[in-house]
């Protein structure tokens, strides 16, 4: 998939301007964020672009005596293996429990569960806060011999740990087809040739039902499928979800709420959230 990069120079460069230009922009499509030296960083998917509502915003910014600067670049799609090597993509350790790491690493930590990813896509890994937020949550959850949904699979991390931690069947679901191909890659990586992975989006879910789903996705997203997700749920099944703020944590709660999913608990890392919903009938 083909993205654009829009880099933003911010005076001030405070947490709190980088976080009102990120709420902003993820309402017109933008679905990753860094911050940089200068300011931050934002990615929008080619089919999520539009130029003048870009344009739109970076021009009248929902900031006050604040200085911005910007660079828009084109990003077309290719493998991304080589450009995280260079840039020191670092094993991630979980709850001292799991270890996330490519091939290219040596001397990683022995834990009870290792992952060993390749990430080819421009997000391979996540964002490192929600990645380890899901983590954390799917080593607390009851898996075990329960059926289990990874939506927005990625490079099939929590696929795979879910699969280590005794779920069956797993399904993983990205709509992006360099994911897809990853995510199978990756699963091989690992000796999981059983997760099934589909490429598409929610529409795939159909008439089947799931124990347990997670979505780390992004804000937009989940607020579109999460109706989706209920319906595909089993009763007193439980939904994870994170790729959001947390002040975008009264919004997405209203609509698990009107979905008839009741929140149960709630992780945040660096303002990054990860909500924990159970069906109720």
């Amino acid at each position: 998939m083909n993205y654009y990069l829009v880099e933003i120079s911010l005076q001030p460069n405070t947490e709190v301007c980088r976080d009102i230009m990120a709420a902003a922009l993820a309402e017109i499509g933008f679905e990753s964020f860094e911050t940089s030296e200068h300011g931050l960083s934002a990615y929008a998917p080619e089919n999520l672009y539009d130029a003048e509502q870009v344009a739109e915003l970076l021009h009248h910014p929902p900031l006050l005596r604040t200085k911005l600067g910007y660079k828009i670049d084109f990003l077309p799609d290719k493998d991304w293996n080589e450009e995280w090597e260079k840039n020191f993509f670092q094993p991630i350790v979980v709850n001292n429990q799991v270890i996330v790491h490519s091939t290219f690493h040596r001397d990683v930590p022995v834990l009870p569960y290792d992952i060993v990813i390749d990430p080819k896509m421009a997000f391979g890994t996540g964002h490192h806060a929600t990645t380890e937020l899901m983590l954390s949550y799917l080593l607390q959850a009851q898996v075990a011999n329960r059926s289990f949904l990874d939506m927005g699979c990625g490079t099939a991390i929590l696929a795979i740990l879910a699969k280590k931690l005794g779920a069956q069947p797993v399904v993983a679901i990205d709509i992006d087809e360099w994911a897809y191909h990853n995510a199978l890659d990756n699963i091989r990586l690992n000796n999981n040739s059983d997760i099934d992975v589909r490429l598409g989006d929610v529409s795939l879910l159909g008439a089947e039902r799931y124990d347990v789903i997670f979505a780390n996705i992004n804000r937009n997203i989940l607020m579109q499928d999460i109706p989706a997700y209920a319906q595909a749920m089993h009763p007193h099944a439980a939904l994870y979800i994170s790729g959001f703020y947390e002040e975008d944590v009264p919004v997405l709660t209203e609509i698990c709420q009107s979905s008839r999913l009741t929140p149960i608990s709630k992780k945040v890392k660096e303002d990054w959230t990860a909500l924990h919903f159970e069906k109720n009938d």
